[in-house]
């Protein structure tokens, strides 16, 4: 889904590929067709919702693996040997990711879609929004980030080893904190199923993709892994859309019922993704960090692994729950919001770079 990982000394930055540049428009024709198909054939959507074993949808659990175990081939593991290098900015991203962007969407969440927007939304499914919008912001994004800091000229060995220890955390990490989150909001915890995603969707797709990745190396070296991530990465792009498509059928009812249902659960991310971005940021030029680390740690600090929100939604709350239309609507703004946030932090290197340390 994203281009290739930046590798230490590569040249010239990357730019975002022609796909990752238009998914947004991608994901809103998948909302049009996975509509349309929800209606045009129930019967189809009904077998495939069926297809599950301990609340494991197969269809759906394999297009989840065929989305996330390509963006882990680009973690290099080793380069947690470079944390040390740039504590400034490490400390910072997370803290924002892992302390502060949970619970602060957790609270946007409340506050919008738990009590402002509320008369506005089903009232059934407003526990599960929450649900969703929490799920989005517990886990830092993987791989969209390269895109990310490539566009920004960020440090490629801080973004590398950022992203590194952040999949370390997010196996130990994950399901405490969206348990705990949805506890206080009152929402059933059903902690067997959440395990088990975490076991699923992170334990086993980090420890397959990092023996494919050794193996690739072993190989063909550093070429041969980036031919082989140029063959799947449309699979992986394809893998999601794909999943959308069947999100959308079965979410077909409830939007056209309620039209007005993703732009208002578009809020609280927005809001959620510029204050940790904005935070992550000033906090860096606080500390004396250096422009190009600061770049990739706010929009790390900001950036959502929406690939495994989706299915963590979809494995705790179902596929026709308003938890995963949550995560996907992250997905439908990722692009533009994370572009902005790219612009606004290369149009502010001057003033960064005038200072303002304090540590």
């Amino acid at each position: 889904m994203t281009d290739h990982a930046i590798e230490a000394g590569s040249a010239a930055p990357a730019g975002i590929g022609f796909f990752e540049k238009y998914l947004t428009v991608w994901v809103a024709l998948c909302i049009v067709a996975g509509i349309a198909l929800g209606h045009a054939l129930p019967g189809l959507f009904g077998i495939i919702a069926a297809a599950e074993l301990a609340q494991v949808n197969f269809p759906v659990a394999v297009l989840i693996w065929l989305m996330i175990v390509p963006m882990l081939l680009k973690v290099d593991f080793a380069s947690l040997a470079r944390v040390g290098n740039y504590w400034r900015g490490i400390s910072i991203t997370l803290l924002i990711n892992w302390a502060v962007k949970p619970f602060s969407m957790a609270v946007l969440g409340w506050l919008f879609v738990g009590w402002l927007f509320r008369p506005l939304l089903p009232a059934d499914q407003i526990d599960s929004y929450i649900a969703g919008l929490i799920i989005l912001a517990a886990a830092p994004c993987t791989a969209m980030v390269f895109v990310w800091s490539n566009l920004t000229r960020g440090e490629p060995n801080f973004t590398l080893s950022q992203v590194a220890l952040n999949d370390v955390i997010m196996i130990v990490a994950f399901a405490p904190i969206v348990g705990l989150l949805l506890g206080l909001s009152a929402i059933t915890v059903p902690w067997q199923t959440l395990f088990l995603s975490v076991v699923l969707y992170i334990v086993l797709p980090v420890i397959v993709a990092q023996m494919l990745r050794r193996r690739l190396l072993a190989t063909g070296g550093q070429a041969g892994l980036d031919r082989f991530l140029t063959k799947v990465q449309p699979l992986s792009l394809m893998a999601l859309l794909a999943t959308l498509v069947l999100l959308f059928g079965f979410q077909g009812e409830q939007i056209i019922a309620q039209p007005l249902v993703i732009a208002l659960l578009a809020v609280p991310i927005l809001i959620q993704v510029y204050f940790n971005s904005g935070l992550a940021y000033l906090l860096n030029r606080l500390s004396g960090e250096q422009h190009c680390v600061a770049g990739p740690s706010a929009l790390i600090g900001a950036s959502n692994f929406f690939e495994l929100a989706v299915a963590a939604a979809i494995a705790l709350f179902g596929l026709n729950s308003g938890a995963a239309l949550a995560t996907v609507v992250g997905v439908l703004v990722e692009v533009p919001v994370m572009l902005s946030v790219v612009w606004i932090v290369k149009r502010s290197k001057g003033w960064y770079e005038r200072g303002g340390r304090i540590l």
